[in-house]
């Protein structure tokens, strides 16, 4: 390298020392070889020049394209579910989306041709798929329990989106449709399907899957009123107001199905008196108590 770098400035010298001391240092032409230091010459004037173009064009593309389509869609359904948890969808922009994910408007287009209203689906189908696993639990242990892990992943993810949970849940004016409604009540029904598990009925009567049903649309509706009151009460007390919730609504059914009455006895037998339907049943026994000239 340093031969090379002291050749192309000195090349006359070089010359005249090799006619005047050629007699007295045969090995000197050895050296001096042009024919090798022209074509090291004329390449750095031409091949770095051509090399960087090389390296810097794949470079730009590599760092712009190194996601792979399905990575891609992802990272923009995550800047598109991030920009929700602050924003009703009609507030957002497919420029906010490009500009939250670090790509440029086009791409979107590219991945989402319909607009905002299918990257909203498609954020909306990602945050449904998340809300269906939240009462994904083994069936074990007392089912206050398991009805209050459920409902701590539900509120979490209630508490992450903040104001956006309504916007996803709910819709708005650029994003109400049938599909839409249709992937809420998808949730709604995954929803209830996992706490029929938890109840182990394959094959649940009317009025308990109405029961059921009815409980998730309470927890949705009470999820909504906790943001609009400022996220008060504290989110372990929404939880356990919920669960005792369940455990009343089946009571009241028991009354009048027989089935929901077998499975709230099979329930309760697995509750201890430390347990959450213990002290349930600690504070209501002398509410009931008062009611005792009904019988």
């Amino acid at each position: 390298m340093t031969s090379g770098s002291g050749t192309a400035p000195a090349q006359p010298a070089a010359t005249t020392t090799r006619a005047a001391a050629s007699p007295a240092t045969p090995a000197t032409p050895a050296p001096a070889t042009p024919a090798a230091t022209a074509p090291a010459s004329d390449t750095p004037a031409a091949d770095p020049a051509a090399a960087a173009r090389r390296a810097t064009r794949p470079a730009r593309r590599g760092a712009y394209r190194r996601l792979g389509v399905e990575e891609r869609r992802a990272q923009l359904i995550a800047a598109a579910l991030g920009l929700f948890a602050h924003r009703a969808p009609e507030e957002v922009s497919l420029d906010d989306v490009a500009t939250a994910a670090g790509a440029s408007r086009p791409l979107v287009y590219r991945y989402f041709p319909g607009g905002k209203q299918q990257l909203y689906e498609a954020a909306l189908r990602s945050a449904a798929d998340e809300l269906e696993l939240c009462f994904a639990e083994p069936r074990s242990g007392p089912l206050t329990v398991r009805l209050g892990r459920g409902l701590d992943r539900y509120l979490a993810f209630v508490d992450e989106r903040d104001a956006g949970f309504s916007a996803l849940l709910q819709g708005g004016s650029v994003a109400d449709t049938s599909r839409t409604n249709a992937i809420v009540d998808e949730v709604r029904r995954a929803a209830a399907d996992q706490i029929l598990l938890h109840l182990e009925v394959a094959e649940p009567s009317p009025r308990l899957r109405m029961m059921v049903r009815t409980w998730i649309t309470a927890v949705e509706a009470a999820s909504l009123m906790w943001l609009d009151e400022g996220k008060q009460p504290p989110m372990a007390q929404l939880r356990d107001w919920l669960v005792d919730h369940f455990v009343a609504l089946m009571a009241a059914t028991s009354a009048s199905d027989p089935q929901t009455a077998r499975v709230l006895r099979a329930a309760l037998a697995l509750e201890t008196a430390e347990g959450q339907a213990g002290a349930l049943a600690r504070r209501v026994m002398p509410v009931l108590g008062d009611a005792s000239h009904l019988l």
